[in-house]
């Protein structure tokens, strides 16, 4: 999705000519996971984050465009909202001091777009959901004006038959809404983790990815208000699931948990996206089926929270990735690089204790646990392998802090840095203190203002301190 296009109109022709040639390259990728031809340069990660632009009254701020004009980062890259900036980073062995290495390109990379906002009457903000967003921002004309975005809305509407988009959240208060666009999506900004793996090992990998996804959304859940209601933990998983709704059946869902575990390989998510998923965006492009340009296009417009990808190293050899979306923006940026680190650890570390995880842990346990973290965050109940049902605070505390250690030193991560990224997480657990946990400390405190809220939350974010050290005053 990360492409632009030339024009939104498309005709039968477009999606009947789409249609064959995404089955021609489905295809082709089976054959590619047959013969085994994906590179393996052992373990390497990435990242992509979302982050917002706020203005002199902690709303949002339309502007990346004259942002990104005076940036000239190839890193930073537009999102749906004229509010919205992504923020890549480079792709690392994860060995060594890589951690480090991420931190300091990504507070690079942070201090330049928060200097050259300045100017523009903006700063830089990364949060799950900004407390302060009112659902009048969330119009087309805050689209950011690019053709793909155009297409997305107008395709998912016809899918819709224009019918409006009904938002209904049940949590600590209940929210219903209706909206008619998609711009509901860019209220929710996350912090997308990358993990390209080696293919004997990516199936069991990604099935990981599933099981851990609890405990990574609890740990950083940092999305507990939404237009003035007090509402998941991460509220951004129900908002983002029902911003984008044109199918009915947990079958057809194009945000989703997803229905089971991979059994094989992750070829299965590729069949069930030529199966399943109506196509969003026919652009025809003028590439080499072996650029699997369409696949890779079509699989852009379906938003699992864990996320198959093909992608294409300096030699023209293709590798696997899995992309974790679970984890929301911030708190800041040594939060968001000690969930990455946590997230490795973990997926890495289960792999080498369980030879078959998904026989010792149900899928519908799994997807269970994924939503009670969403909503109660550190205090959900999780079901997790040998354990009984038990806090989430608990069982990262007890077991899943040790497991991650186990897996980065497996990986070759230096035992300082280990301590250091784990040490936030650890903090971050027995301090109970997460970003949703931080908002609504902040709010016993001083009242339902979420304009104050937004200014006090970015105040302790620039401080540059993790979230478990920050003030409430």
């Amino acid at each position: 999705m990360g492409q632009e296009i030339e024009s939104s109109e498309f005709s039968a022709h477009d999606f009947a000519e789409f249609q064959r040639r995404l089955k021609r390259e489905t295809e082709l990728l089976a054959e590619w996971f047959d013969a085994g031809v994906f590179a393996s340069e052992g373990a390497v990660g990435g990242f992509e984050l979302e982050a917002c632009l706020l203005d002199r009254r902690a709303g949002p701020a339309p502007l990346n465009q004259p942002l990104l004009e005076k940036l000239d980062e190839p890193l930073v890259v537009p999102e749906l909202a004229t509010f919205n900036v992504e923020i890549n980073s480079t792709a690392r062995l994860l060995q060594g001091d890589v951690f480090e290495r991420m931190a300091d390109e990504l507070q690079r990379v942070w201090d330049k777009c928060n200097r050259l906002a300045q100017p523009l009457g903006a700063r830089m903000g990364m949060i799950g959901i900004m407390p302060s967003l009112q659902q009048q921002a969330l119009t087309l004309h805050n689209m950011s004006p690019l053709n793909r975005y155009q297409a997305l809305n107008e395709q998912v509407f016809k899918l819709r038959h224009d019918r409006p988009l009904l938002i209904h959240i049940e949590g600590r208060e209940t929210l219903d809404l209706q909206h008619d666009d998609v711009m509901l999506e860019s209220a929710a900004t996350s912090f997308q983790i990358h993990f390209q793996v080696d293919e004997k090992s990516a199936a069991k990998l990604y099935n990981l990815s599933k099981i851990a996804s609890a405990p990574m959304v609890a740990v950083s859940a940092n999305s507990p208000y939404l237009f003035g209601h007090d509402l998941w933990d991460e509220t951004r998983i129900p908002l983002f699931e029902q911003s984008i709704a044109v199918g009915a059946s947990d079958l057809s869902k194009r945000v989703s948990f997803g229905i089971r575990y991979v059994y094989e390989s992750m070829m299965e998510n590729f069949l069930a996206n030529l199966q399943r998923y109506p196509v969003l965006l026919p652009l025809l492009m003028d590439e080499p089926a072996e650029k699997l340009a369409h696949l890779r296009l079509h699989n852009g417009t379906i938003w699992r929270w864990n996320r198959p990808l093909i992608g294409f190293d300096d030699s023209g050899s293709p590798h696997l990735r899995i992309e974790h979306r679970v984890v929301p923006a911030g708190p800041s940026v040594s939060d968001c690089i000690a969930n990455a680190a946590f997230y490795f650890g973990l997926v890495s570390g289960l792999a080498n204790r369980y030879e078959s995880p998904e026989n010792d842990m149900g899928f519908i346990r799994t997807r269970s646990n994924f939503y009670n973290a969403a909503r109660e965050g550190l205090q959900a109940e999780l079901f997790w392998f040998n354990w009984k049902t038990c806090r989430a605070e608990e069982l990262i505390r007890e077991q899943l802090l040790g497991v991650a250690r186990e897996g980065l030193t497996s990986l070759g991560i230096e035992t300082a840095s280990v301590d250091h990224w784990l040490g936030i997480i650890q903090q971050r657990v027995v301090r109970g203190t997460n970003g949703a946990t931080w908002q609504r400390q902040w709010v016993s405190r001083h009242g339902m203002d979420f304009q104050a809220l937004m200014e006090a939350y970015l105040e302790q974010q620039e401080s540059g301190k993790p979230v478990h050290e920050w003030s409430l005053d």
